[in-house]
């Protein structure tokens, strides 16, 4: 059978967008060995079912959209998926461009808030601080979001 890990991994590729190394790693865990493996990568990249520009574009949309994270959470997750340095980056300026990032740290933050409008404490306010660092957004900009919530709270 030698199709078979082309055809397993065309029904993975059917489910969601995936790197060359994650395509790999799978294959490889479902007990393929490495000449079917490459075969299957090699036709895979000549059909281009296999891209790792357009699976790095479709994990930025959906590390932002879905999961409400920031430019530099986005960039170390395609990373971390086995995306090259430069076509991550590329992925993400592509995706932030369309994205308005304040806009996507406030959704994030009201995500964790689960409704509420205002930062309730110190205690709350720090750990919302590395909630969102840890969430990749740029550590100035959560703290002046974070400021302008706490301060709500004191206005009112």
């Amino acid at each position: 059978m030698p199709d078979s890990a082309y055809l397993a991994a065309l029904k993975m590729l059917g489910v969601r967008e995936l790197s060359e190394r994650q395509l790999r790693q799978r294959l490889v865990r479902r007990g393929y060995d490495q000449q079917a493996i490459d075969a299957a990568i090699v036709r895979l990249k000549a059909d281009r079912s296999l891209d790792d520009e357009r699976a790095a574009h479709a994990m930025a949309h959906a590390e932002t959209s879905l999961r409400k994270r920031g430019r530099l959470r986005v960039r170390r997750r395609l990373e971390a998926a086995g995306i090259a340095r430069d076509v991550a980056e590329r992925a993400v300026r592509d995706v932030f461009d369309t994205v308005d990032g304040d806009a996507l740290m406030a959704a994030s933050l009201q995500k964790r808030l689960r409704g509420r409008e205002h930062v309730s404490d110190d205690r709350e306010f720090q750990r919302l601080y590395r909630y969102l660092v840890g969430q990749g957004f740029e550590p100035d900009r959560v703290l002046a979001l974070l400021r302008r919530r706490r301060h709500q709270d004191h206005d009112d």
